[in-house]
Parts: structure tokens; sequence; C-alpha cells
């Protein structure tokens, strides 16, 4: 049997492990806190740091201010973020603009993209360690640089939504679009983010004292929980149907060819798009001063061939002056591999690479001899030549001349596109199939032997294709190079699409985001359902914790008198270290006076909980005394 000594020393060690423990995680949990409170607040040191008080707001007016500036300026770039990833589809479009009008070539789409990125990620930093911090009873106090950041985040988030309003219009259909097929993601997405704030949340609102502070930190909370339980009911996506009422895969019409493999309008851009499988073939014809029709979509040859090294002075001319003789002699291959024209083209092997470098303007008529020969429709715009020119008055008669002799393409492979000449073509070549770019009635069509729509795919919300379908009119959408809009096209029912993503697209066999209507509605209802079950059961274990620490606080301790509304208790015992808690862990460790004669810790308790260490008031949800009475070493908790 044990003696009386060896069992007191293994208590000592006991505890003093215990204590040692205790301290231990109390340093860890500071340099937790001041990680936090210095990327946020940049104050590294414990004594600059400011607790919020229970039953008072989380920072001052000022702070709240900014912290609420915070979350409005993440909103704002979450919005132009998401409308401007959804965008990609039109990158090429908006960089041929800024081309235009700057005269050089650079990705501005891509910056812009990775710059929201950015932006966007830096404050969500910012909320995320905000949200460490309020759970952890700190108080906010933003860093002036990073005050700086949200103001400048949310200047360029606003400029540039109303850039977009203004002179993009066209691509809030585009924002509506995305919507339609990611929707029923985004929701599920949402609800798991309001779950995991509901602690955070319930914490804060548990800890705040006044009724009125208490409703303004759960009534925005409800009502967006509210909201995203119930916005289902308002979704609409073509790609919530039954699999038997999907139509057939949609064709593909290469735009330029295929312009993210191969310099467009270059025959080596259409063989690429021939070879990729493709149904058609679309280009852009301009005639040439001494009258042979030719591929080019710019009004000068500056972006698309080497103008500027053989003739600078002519490198904005407009290509319908110069003649075949001198446009034969033109690389349109070489700037491919100079100024990438898409961020995201896949590599091209040597031997393409030599291949693209050499190539030339495309002529129309061996433009047509290629299709004719792969059996592929063609679909062209066709450019009238500028004033002055020798076939501005007769273009139409010398495209027919070359589209019926000199190619003799099939006629019904040809896809009739320009309007104001349309009936006359149909008395010289009644074989065409003639499209058109606007959605009249179906009547009118009929009259005008139209059984074709080429629309813009912002059109797919305002025009009924499947209306169109039953009254044998196709619909072809352009320009469509996005897996996701592809996959909406093909769920409203388009009959092909021009793309600049014919490699892409080929591969895709069933649409993206696809659900039957009982599969979408399992996963809405279990998704509100574990919300419903989940966020009040985490509001409960937040009050349950609260009630038991008061009533933990309200029970006498072990070794120490019951508190009573006397201002002063006193401890009599030779105290060594006081260790000052939070409503989780260790804050910090205080030393305590270590001496024979007695030492007394004031203890107050009025609304909240103090500590009189010396001179030093402290706020604190508990105390952990470290003591030494009769040889023997006590642990109080306070």
């Amino acid at each position: 049997m044990e003696d009386y000594p060896a069992r007191v020393k293994k208590s000592k060690l006991r505890k003093l492990k215990k204590a040692k423990k205790r301290l231990l995680k109390s340093s860890k949990y500071e340099t937790f806190i001041s990680c936090l409170a210095g990327l946020y607040s940049c104050q590294w040191q414990a004594q600059k740091r400011k607790r919020i008080k229970p039953g008072h707001w989380c920072c001052k007016k000022g702070e709240c201010i900014c912290f609420s500036l915070l979350v409005l300026t993440f909103g704002s770039s979450f919005v132009f973020l998401y409308m401007w990833g959804e965008a990609r589809n039109d990158y090429n479009s908006f960089d041929w603009y800024s081309f235009i009008n700057l005269g050089y070539w650079f990705h501005w789409s891509t910056f812009l993209l990775f710059l929201a990125v950015f932006l966007f990620s830096y404050l969500f930093f910012l909320i995320f360690i905000a949200v460490l911090l309020l759970f952890e009873s700190q108080e906010l106090e933003l860093h002036w640089c990073h005050k700086g950041v949200t103001l400048f985040t949310l200047f360029l988030s606003i400029t540039g939504l109303t850039v977009i309003s203004l002179f993009w219009k066209r691509q809030w259909h585009t924002f509506y679009l995305s919507f339609q097929v990611t929707a029923p993601f985004l929701h599920v997405v949402a609800i798991f983010t309001m779950v995991l704030l509901a602690w955070p949340v319930a914490l804060h609102f548990f800890r705040v004292r006044d009724k009125v502070l208490q409703v303004l930190v759960l009534t925005p909370y409800l009502v967006v929980l509210v909201f995203l339980i119930f916005v289902p009911l308002g979704m609409y996506s073509p790609c919530i149907r039954e699999k038997g009422t999907l139509g057939p895969k949609p064709g593909l019409i290469g735009h330029r060819g295929a312009p993210m493999v191969a310099p467009e309008n270059t025959e080596m851009s259409f063989v690429k798009t021939i070879d990729y499988g493709a149904d058609g073939l679309e280009t852009d014809v301009t005639i040439s001063y001494d009258g042979v029709p030719f591929l080019m979509h710019d009004h000068s040859l500056r972006r698309t061939t080497n103008v500027g090294k053989l003739l600078p002075h002519l490198s904005d001319e407009d290509p319908a002056y110069f003649s075949w003789a001198v446009l034969k002699q033109l690389n349109a291959g070489q700037w491919f591999l100079k100024n990438r024209p898409f961020y995201d083209m896949p590599p091209l092997s040597a031997e393409d690479e030599e291949l693209a470098k050499n190539q030339g303007i495309f002529k129309f008529s061996d433009f047509l001899t290629l299709a004719n020969k792969a059996n592929k429709l063609v679909l062209f715009d066709l450019y009238r030549p500028p004033k002055y020119h020798p076939y501005r008055n007769n273009w139409i008669t010398r495209t027919i001349e070359v589209l019926r002799k000199e190619s003799k393409i099939k006629p019904n492979l040809v896809l009739w596109l320009h309007n104001p000449s349309r009936r006359y073509i149909q008395v010289m070549a009644p074989g065409f199939q003639h499209i058109s770019s606007s959605a009249d009635p179906i009547e009118d069509l009929r009259l005008r032997n139209i059984r074709k729509l080429n629309l813009d795919y912002r059109r797919l919300t305002t025009v009924d294709i499947r209306k169109y379908a039953e009254a044998n009119i196709t619909t072809n959408l352009w320009v469509v190079s996005e897996p996701w809009l592809y996959s909406l096209a093909w769920c409203y029912g388009a009959k092909s699409v021009t793309t600049d993503a014919v490699h892409a697209l080929g591969n895709i066999s069933q649409p993206f985001f696809f659900l039957t209507p009982q599969k979408y509605k399992t996963i809405w209802v279990a998704t509100d359902m574990l919300a419903i079950f989940f966020i009040p059961l985490l509001f409960i274990i937040r009050w349950w914790k609260r009630k038991k620490k008061l009533r933990r606080a309200a029970r006498n301790p072990k070794n120490v008198e019951q508190h009573t509304s006397a201002p002063l208790q006193s401890v009599p015992f030779t105290f060594l270290r006081a260790i000052l808690l939070t409503d989780r862990q260790a804050e910090f460790s205080v030393p305590l006076q270590n001496s024979e004669k007695e030492v007394w810790v004031d203890i107050q308790k009025r609304e909240q909980k103090t500590v009189l260490v010396g001179d030093s008031e402290r706020f604190f949800s508990q105390v952990v005394i470290l003591a030494r009475s009769g040889g023997e070493l006590t642990v109080f908790s306070i």
C-alpha cells in the first residue's frame, strides 16, 4: 500500500500536468486569435484587442458601417463575377471590340475575369476572418488598407455593371439564361451556406441581451432563409424535363471554321471543321476590287494578316479595295500563333503550327468547292462593297455567278441569309434554302418560302422554338461555344448552333445539368428538409449551451464560497496563476503574487463577470485559479 507522501506527490503531478496542458492550450489559442486579428485589423498584440462585452454589439457604429459595406461589396462583386464568368461565351467578341478601338490585341476579357476572381476571393477571406473573430467574441476593426480595397472593389463592380447595362445590354439576357441552367444547383449551395451560418448567427443572437439587437441579427437571416426555401417554386429550367421529351442533339456549324484550332476563315480552319464532323460551315464574304469574292470578317486586314509588315500604309484600308493579286500574297496564319484569339485554345501539334503559319486568304470559290466535296451546308454573311467600288451595285450577281458557275455547289447546301435580295435569289437560284435572321410570324415566313431561322442565342427566352418547329421551321442559334449554353439550346429544341468550339461541343452526349422533374423535386425537398432540421437544431444547441454556462456560473464552485450580492468576496489561498477563459477555451494566463501570506482576489458579479487582477479589470466568462494550500496544489473554477 502506497504511503501518504507518495499519493500527495502523484496528486500534485497530475494537477500540474493538467495545469500545464491548459496553459499550453491557452498559448495556442492566443496565437490563433492574434493571427486572425492581425490579418483583419493589423493588431498583432493582445493588449490592443478588444473583446465584445456581453450584451453589446459586435463593434462600434463606424465599424458596423464598414462591415456592412464589406458585405455589400462582397455581394456586388459576386454578381459581377458570376455575370462575367457566364459571359465567357462572348469573350472573343469583347476582345475583338477592344482591338478595334485600342489598336492592339490583348485578352482583356480574361484579365477582367482574373481580377474579379482575385477581388472576390480577397473579400471572401476578410468576411471569413470576421465571422471567426465574432465567433470568438472579438470586436471588429477593419484595417484602413482593407477598407481601401473594399471601396476599390465596390467602385469596380458598380462601374462594370453600369457599363454593361449601358453598352452591352444583351449580356443581361445571358445572365438570365445562365440561371435557367445553374439555379437548381445554386439553390443547394445557398441552403448549405445558410446551414453553416446558423451557428455563428445563433451564437451572436444569444450573446446580445437587447431585444432590438436580437431582431437585427436574426431577421435578415430568416428572411433570406425563407426566400431560399420557397424560391424553387418560381424556378424554370428547360433542362428539367422527362427524358423522352428531349429532342435530338443540335447540329454544329463552324463559325469561320474552327477558329480555336486554326486561323479563322482559312482552308485549314474549314478542313478541321469537317474533320470534327460539323454539319455546316459559316463564313464572311467580301468582294475584291477586281471582282473576286474572298473570305474576310473584319473591315481591315490588320488583325488577321501581315499587311502591317508588307503594306503598313494600307493597314486600315477596307479589304474590298485590294485586288486579288495583292490579297493572295498576304499571310493569314502567322497572327494566329502570335496573338492567340482565344485564351483557352487547345495546344497545337508541331505539324499544325507549321500548317497554320503558311495559311493564306481563302477564295470564296475554293471554300464552296471544299464544302460541296464534303457535302456540308454553307452559311455566309455577304458584305456589300464600299462606295466607288466597281462591284458595289452588282455584287449579288457576282456572288451568284460564283455559286452557280464557278463552284457548282449543290443548291440545297446553300443557306441564303441576305434578306434584301431574297426574291431575286429565289428566281435566279430556286434550289437555295432560305434562312431569316428575324423571328417573324409563321405565316409571313411561309409566304416568303423561309424554312430556317438564324437567331442570336440570347433570344431563346423570347422565341418559342418548338412552336416554329411544329410548323416545320427549324432554328439555328449563333454564336454558341460554351457547353452550358449548348446544353440549354439542346433543351430548348434548337436544330443547330453556330459555334467557335466544334472540337469541344461535338463530344457532348447529353445536356449538362439535365434533371427529370422527379429527381429535381427530390433534391429540392431533401435540401429544404435538411435545412429545416439542422438550423433549428443548431439554435437549440447554442441556447442549451448558453443556459448551461449560466447555470454553471451561478453554482458554487468547489472550494470557493457561494457568490452573493456582496461587492467583495475573499478567498484565502496562496495563488500561483490565474487562467482567464472565454466561452470556449483559455484566453491567456496571468501570474499572481507568489508568497507565503494570503493573497486576496476580488470577484465581482454584475451584469457580466469581471476579474480584478491587481488594478486591471478584465471581462471573462470563467476563471481557473491554480493555488497552493496546506502543501497541496488546488485548481479552482470560478
